[in-house]
């Protein structure tokens, strides 16, 4: 197997996800899995009921300029219902569902986004009483955004709030600056450590990679900027989990072959070296590892309904297993795959299986 640095550059302009994803239904072994662990909920509000808007309105940004997002316009029946309901939802997500704080919330906006495969809804939560502000999102229940989440959940750093009600998918935001204005705005801004930068996206890299999470193009991430002592830590986060294990090219899991997030590659080539990327990869990697050794009952559970599961196209799976096997030095274990999940279960035992022996005590092996 190559350093997946050692072709660090993007990849070809045609090099994109599929314009139009379809939405995979949700089968009854996922949706007691979801029920199992505290993801399923009765919703007051569906995805179809703010299908039901009258007409939107471009919103802008501070420039002035007009964003994906519309401003979504209801007649007063549903825009009370929606109301008094939308705020009852964020009183589940923020204090599971305790409403003795919800009489100071107001719903401020409702806007929906028709770029993407999701066309998702994002809510506006705003405080009565100091005008403070926070957004939810509610979409379409997609199997394969559902899988993203969880496997972000469980392997990622981060902690993913979500909720799900038969074909309605609930998301807290996700806080931090997005990726494409990151770069703008803060890659050259001389307080920006690019070297810390450059190991993070290095790290955020092989996340992607190891659980095949698809199309981290730079809008489809947010940065974190911590303070540390005398510097700043980065941390970058997806927020987009439509691709979750769909594509079938291998350079589509890997954020490093998108044009646009080459100034971020560029920064890796300039300040890390052959060896430091390698270190950073091995450390993710193991981090991974012990997040996986203490969620190992619940991943085996994840991995075999996602195995069993239809979440991409046959063409798609055939491609995905020839191209991993490749890189894997013709590895035969990928050929023998026949769904995605199969893929994502071999793929973790691939880059995982070597950092799990070294665990003490751990009797956890991907062919349980």
């Amino acid at each position: 197997m190559n350093n997946l640095f050692d072709d660090i550059g993007p990849g070809d302009q045609l090099n994109r996800p599929s314009r139009k994803k379809p939405i995979f239904r949700v089968n009854d072994d996922l949706r007691q899995y979801l029920v199992k662990y505290g993801r399923e909920v009765q919703l007051p509000v569906s995805y179809e009921d703010l299908q039901r808007y009258t007409y939107t309105v471009p919103v802008k940004d501070k420039f002035g300029k007009e964003t994906s997002w519309e401003k979504a316009s209801y007649d007063m029946h549903d825009w009370e219902y929606l109301r008094e309901n939308l705020v009852r939802i964020y009183a589940i997500l923020k204090t599971e569902g305790d409403l003795s704080f919800i009489n100071h919330l107001d719903v401020a906006r409702i806007d929906f986004c028709y770029f993407g495969n999701s066309q998702p809804f994002r809510i506006r939560i705003v405080n009565k009483f100091n005008d403070n502000y926070d957004h939810y999102y509610i979409k379409q229940a997609d199997a394969s955004r559902i899988y993203g989440l969880e496997l972000e959940h469980l392997l990622s750093p981060n902690r993913m709030t979500y909720f799900t009600h038969n074909n309605t998918l609930i998301e807290e935001h996700i806080p931090g600056i997005p990726g494409d204005i990151f770069i703008n705005d803060y890659l050259n801004d001389p307080n920006t450590n690019l070297i810390r930068l450059a190991k993070e996206f290095v790290k955020f890299n092989e996340r992607c990679f190891v659980h095949l999470l698809g199309d981290m193009r730079s809008y489809n991430f947010v940065v974190n900027i911590t303070p540390d002592i005398e510097d700043f830590q980065y941390r970058i986060r997806s927020i987009d989990f439509d691709q979750q294990s769909y594509e079938g090219r291998k350079s589509l899991y890997l954020p490093q072959f998108f044009k646009e997030n080459k100034p971020l590659v560029d920064i890796v080539i300039k300040h890390l070296d052959k060896k430091s990327i390698a270190q950073y990869q091995a450390e993710e990697r193991t981090m991974m590892t012990f997040r996986l050794v203490s969620a190992r009952y619940r991943m085996k559970e994840i991995l075999d309904i996602m195995t069993n599961d239809t979440i991409s196209k046959p063409e798609k799976i055939e491609q995905l297993k020839e191209e991993l096997s490749a890189h894997f030095g013709n590895s035969p274990a990928y050929r023998k795959a026949v769904t995605m999940g199969q893929l994502v279960k071999i793929q973790l035992k691939q880059l995982l299986q070597k950092n799990l022996l070294l665990i003490p005590k751990t009797k956890m092996r991907f062919d349980d």
